[in-house]
């Protein structure tokens, strides 16, 4: 162990394992990362395998659970991974990985009740540690044992354990917090629930137990208080379908219709519809979905443009064909007062699709089409 001088005058020591110590046995918790949680993925950020085009690896860094910097350079700047608490603290909590002897039961209670009160600086219970440095069996002992209140405190990025534990992917604590009856409808600091998480990850089975309802294996949920708002908006206007929509996962929305999402729901930006998304992204599969699934064909924006304005206006005959068979009405005008047609721009792909309405009797236009 070798002492090193911070910045604050105050002394530290590096010690094997890579976290530095206070004087006072506290130290930074948390593992090393250069970002926060995004309503977005981002490049490089860890995609479920059956994301389409996804890679397959994931990346070298986990996901930041920390303070958000008041400097744009402290965002990427990588910070050490650490413990919790001191070193005979962090061998208390090695020691309940293994399963508890019945009458050592009552001592880990009283240990677990004595140590939940503290907070980390970032804002990290024990829960939250426990599912950050990767030990399930020590947060399925803390879910077990700890208070709901305690199951409940969200961190400095308003993120609570659920959350974490489904970025993280770990369904095996996912379910017991559900099962426990956790609030699964607060929201992180960009306005992502639990779910909303889910479809970013594009983890279907996180997803699958966050809309559980139904007791599993005998075990009965203990609050329903958090019924699942599928019409929430994350800060940028997003729902989980219209997430798992940009995502293509088929899979995912389908899950969420059938649980109660509304398939016409528009964004809180620009009033698009998971079809005007679709469509936006050249997604013919999800295209086709999303109408088999009941779809409005016509649905419109805020400035009145129709997924077939979108698609016209993109140049996506293919998508655009699917649209015209499926009902979409071709005369249909924006805030703009264009029509599909009017957006064509002379494509004689899409033009063949679309009726000439430049004859109008009384005012209406008369339609004339081969």
């Amino acid at each position: 162990m070798s002492g090193t001088r911070s910045d604050d005058g105050k002394k530290e020591a590096q010690v094997e394992g890579g976290g530095l110590y206070l004087e006072d046995g506290q130290c930074d918790s948390g593992i090393g990362c250069s970002r926060s949680l995004h309503g977005q993925l981002g490049d490089g950020e860890p995609r479920s395998p059956s994301a389409p085009g996804a890679p397959l690896d994931r990346g070298p860094d986990p996901p930041c659970i920390g303070k958000e910097g008041t400097d744009a350079s402290l965002e990427t700047e990588e910070r050490l991974d650490s413990s919790y608490g001191s070193s005979s603290l962090v061998e208390s909590l090695r020691g309940l990985e293994k399963a508890p002897e019945k009458e050592e039961e009552e001592r880990l209670r009283q240990q677990l009740l004595e140590t939940f009160p503290f907070v980390s600086e970032d804002g990290d219970t024990l829960l939250h540690l426990a599912i950050i440095h990767s030990m399930p069996s020590v947060a399925l002992c803390c879910i077990a044992q700890l208070p709901m209140e305690v199951l409940e405190i969200q961190n400095d990025l308003f993120q609570t354990p659920l959350h974490l534990s489904v970025y993280l992917e770990q369904a095996s604590v996912v379910q017991e917090l559900v099962l426990k009856g956790v609030n699964r409808a607060l929201q992180d600091r960009n306005g992502n629930t639990p779910l909303h998480l889910a479809c970013e990850q594009q983890s279907l089975e996180c997803a699958q137990l966050l809309l559980l309802w139904e007791p599993v294996f005998g075990k009965p949920l203990e609050s329903r208080r958090a019924l699942q708002d599928l019409q929430l908006q994350n800060w940028q206007g997003l729902t989980c379908l219209h997430i798992s929509t940009l995502k293509g996962n088929l899979q995912l929305m389908a899950l969420l219709v059938k649980n109660g999402a509304d398939i016409n729901v528009q964004d809180g930006t620009s009033g698009k519809t998971p079809l005007h998304l679709a469509v936006e992204n050249h997604d013919e599969i999800a295209v086709r979905h999303l109408l088999q699934m009941g779809a409005q064909v016509d649905a419109r924006m805020y400035n009145g443009c129709t997924p077939l304005h979108l698609a016209v206006g993109r140049k996506d005959a293919t998508i655009a064909a699917i649209l015209c068979h499926s009902g979409a009405d071709t005369l249909l005008r924006n805030m703009e007062d264009e029509t599909a047609q009017d957006l064509a721009d002379g494509n004689v792909d899409i033009l063949t699709l679309l009726p000439f309405d430049d004859l109008k009797i009384s005012g209406k236009p008369v339609v004339c089409s081969s």
